[in-house]
């Protein structure tokens, strides 16, 4: 693959006055040599000694002009506990630069020393993020200007996707459509290194598979003097996925937008762009694989100003909002539903391109977007639906449990609210159940799904307020 690198033969060592000791990447030690100690070496977070810096012209390489970069974990590439070993007081630097988007390490340390535990060899790690990316300082500096085109040459070959502008919209701002093959699939193999940094869980797509487009976010340099004629904000990886009989659908796989450019609407550009390709080539609908709880509350925003000024829902949801106004639920003797009508589903489906599931998450926001937040018993029947919906999911619903229980199970991601949900055969004997539910644990399983009701409340409420900050002229309609 492009981001895989085969060992530089090029090494630079010097050793600066004093006593401090840097390497400039490509760079390989031997893993024997340094001094050897007792097994004491405690090791250095990755997290700690490492920080990745954007750099946009050649002279913020090294200055205090470079943006800062936050990647989600850097331990995780350095093995299990996530820990360097056999250096004293080290540093490691790493320059990404946003015209070629090569990447030069500096790694600096006052000695070596092996405590017990090897002296960890930095550079296979680095290569493993960056691949051929990865290069020495001179040639890293050489390809602001002799790269400096890399973003024209697959711009040039792309398709300009109009799509409706918000009065905030930078105009000189445009969404570029490309396929990811030739100068594009190049392009995207340099921009690996930045998904596998800022993207949890991310994993290089196979751009040999049939069916990969890529959109950038780019805009037009600000002075005709400037070498690069486009920087790159941002982009998003899309496949068409085959959808029988005869039609596709279009699956976000990677949406990122660069550190520099966070915050200033470019992700809200690139959703929009996707739905509207889905609409104007009458895609099957739109998914995303996996989106963060950031990139699911600006979609869902966006998918909810939508559904606001689309006619054929507002009969269902009026509806809906009056049921929950005048029902009491807290004397309800069966589960509470608050699920749209079949055919309304289906009609958004083919009309705006937004998945079931997706348009089920905006119909109760919807919901509570227009209900009464004074009116305490319409805010509590709301709740009352969101409990029952999420019971069903999680434990069978009305139904029963199925002998399913809910349990905490504490995890180095998230000790407090990580969940596992147990069940028992259907039939057999007593003595061969998996899981006896026992008053106590019926308790604690009704606290546990409290707590993620409140959860799924909070982010209801949260997409809700951003939307009607956003659309308070359509909520008006």
């Amino acid at each position: 693959m492009p981001y895989e690198s085969e060992q530089r033969k090029n090494i630079e060592d010097y050793s600066p006055p004093d006593y401090e000791k840097r390497w400039l990447l490509p760079y390989s030690r031997p893993a024997s040599q340094g001094k050897r100690g007792g097994a004491n070496d405690a090791g250095t977070e990755a997290n700690e000694c490492m920080q990745v810096f954007i750099a946009r012209n050649p002279d913020e390489v090294g200055s205090a002009d470079s943006t800062p970069i936050e990647p989600f974990d850097l331990n995780h590439f350095f093995g299990e506990d996530g820990k360097i070993y056999g250096y004293t007081n080290l540093k490691i630097n790493v320059w990404i630069s946003a015209i070629s988007f090569h990447a030069y390490a500096e790694i600096s340390f006052q000695e070596t020393s092996d405590g017990g535990k090897g002296i960890t060899d930095i550079k296979p790690v680095l290569q493993n993020i960056f691949g051929e990316n990865l290069v020495e300082k001179d040639e890293f500096l050489e390809a602001f200007s002799k790269e400096c085109q890399c973003i024209s040459d697959v711009v040039k070959n792309g398709n300009s996707i109009k799509h409706d502008a918000s009065d905030e919209d930078d105009l000189s701002v445009q969404i570029v459509r490309v396929e990811l093959q030739g100068a594009a699939a190049y392009l995207y193999s340099r921009l690996v290194s930045l998904v596998l940094l800022l993207v949890e869980g991310s994993t290089p797509i196979d751009i040999t598979e049939h069916g990969w487009q890529m959109l950038l976010v780019v805009k037009k340099a600000e002075l005709e003097s400037s070498a690069s004629k486009f920087q790159l904000l941002g982009f998003a990886a899309v496949h068409h996925f085959y959808h029988y009989p005869e039609s596709t659908r279009l699956r976000i796989s990677q949406i990122l937008v660069l550190p520099p450019y966070q915050g200033e609407g470019h992700g809200r550009r690139l959703l929009e762009a996707i739905n509207s390709i889905a609409e104007s080539e009458n895609m099957y609908d739109v998914t995303i694989e996996d989106p963060s709880d950031y990139l699911q509350y600006v979609r869902s925003s966006i998918d909810c100003l939508r559904l606001l000024t689309f006619e054929p829902i507002k009969p269902a949801l009026g509806a809906m909002v009056l049921s929950l106004e005048q029902t009491n639920l807290s004397k309800r003797t069966r589960s509470s539903i608050m699920v749209p009508p079949a055919d309304l589903a289906e009609t958004v489906r083919q009309k705006l391109k937004i998945n079931k599931k997706q348009f089920l998450r905006c119909w109760e926001i919807l919901i509570y977007l227009h209900l009464d937040a004074e009116n305490l018993k319409c805010i509590d029947n709301f709740r009352a639906c969101i409990y029952d919906r999420t019971k069903g999911e999680l434990l069978g619903g009305a139904s029963g449990t199925n002998g399913k229980r809910l349990v905490q199970v504490p995890t180095s991601f998230d000790e407090d609210t990580s969940f596992a949900v147990f069940w028992t055969k259907e039939g057999g004997e007593e003595d061969n159940q998996t899981v006896q539910q026992q008053p106590e644990d019926l308790a604690t399983q009704e606290q546990q799904l409290n707590e993620l009701v409140d959860n799924q409340m909070e982010e209801i409420a949260e997409v809700a307020k951003n939307v009607a900050s956003r659309g308070k002229d359509k909520l008006a309609a």
